[in-house]
């Protein structure tokens, strides 16, 4: 039941700031089925209801040690043949893997099953600690509440940061979570002065992306070395401070390439980069295109 609401809150409608998706719950056979919280599901659509999808979805479900179906993956595959984007988070990916779709391809899962996938499928590059991963027309995703962070990715991807960071909050989330970043942490940190004194830098970070903002900067503010510093923000996001700053800049030019007609130039240095040619580098490095053609393809959505 969390899978079917994490799809259907980030799909679901969010006002005029998006167009509405058609969003259809599909099984091998219609009718009720059972949920892990003893609610059952009426689902309405048949397999049929795939060949009409622009993106097909595999959930997770407790029977994901048994293959699916030949008519499932049959389904999937006729609907990746056609041109649809098809995605799994948590186990669903096993689905995906039944079929054929990860072969030769990386992709994710839950932390606690990726020995298995790897184990079962040998020709998928399971990447055991990351959110997700996109390969294009494929894209999978981590376990539970990583569900999120893949639906997000997925309508960033296709509708820009302005509109995912728009959904985000609604549902008060993180705008943004890098695919690299850890599933989970090993040895959460203890909450305590200094944790208040990290969130507070972190903050000011956010606040002040157009100055350079050195590691030696934010440890000095957060009053700890900088070899601590390093360790406890690591261990309280998952990520490098490097990595976390690097996507939090991009992130945020994403969204004035999206909502304003300044200058690249202009944007570079409010998020903090010293010419529009470093941002560049940066933005075709991690986004695969330069900033001026992702303002083209995402200020000219239809209905934005």
């Amino acid at each position: 039941m969390l899978a079917v609401g994490v799809v259907t809150e980030v799909f679901g409608p969010h006002g005029p700031a998006l167009p509405g998706f058609d969003l259809a719950l599909c099984a091998e056979e219609p009718g009720p089925v059972p949920t892990d919280c003893g609610v059952p599901l009426s689902v309405v659509h048949g397999l049929d209801r795939l060949a009409e999808a622009d993106l097909v979805m595999a959930l997770p479900g407790a029977g994901f040690r048994t293959p699916p179906g030949p008519a499932v993956v049959e389904a999937l595959r006729a609907a990746h043949e056609r041109g649809a984007v098809v995605a799994a988070h948590c186990v669903g990916t096993f689905a995906l893997a039944a079929a054929g779709l990860l072969d030769g391809l990386r992709a994710t899962t839950h932390w606690r099953f990726a020995g298995l996938l790897a184990e079962r499928h040998p020709s998928v590059t399971v990447e055991a600690d990351a959110l997700y991963v996109d390969e294009g027309d494929v894209v999978t995703g981590a376990g539970a509440a990583a569900g999120f962070d893949l639906c997000l990715h997925l309508l960033r991807r296709e509708y820009g940061a302005a509109r995912a960071n728009g959904v985000s909050r609604d549902m008060v989330l993180p705008a943004h979570r890098d695919g690299g970043q850890a599933q989970y942490l090993a040895a959460p940190v203890p909450a305590d002065g200094q944790d208040e004194r990290l969130a507070e830098v972190l903050g000011w970070a956010r606040a002040h992306l157009h100055e350079p903002l050195p590691i030696t900067e934010l440890a000095r503010r957060a009053m700890m070395s900088r070899r601590t510093f390093a360790r406890r923000f690591t261990a309280a996001t998952g990520s490098t401070p490097h990595a976390w700053l690097r996507e939090l800049r991009l992130s945020r030019a994403e969204e004035l390439l999206e909502t304003t007609d300044l200058p690249v130039e202009e944007i570079a240095h409010r998020v903090g980069y010293a010419s529009a040619a470093v941002l560049r580098e940066q933005f075709v490095r991690r986004r695969g295109v330069p900033p001026r053609s992702y303002r083209r393809a995402f200020t000219a959505t239809p209905g934005y």
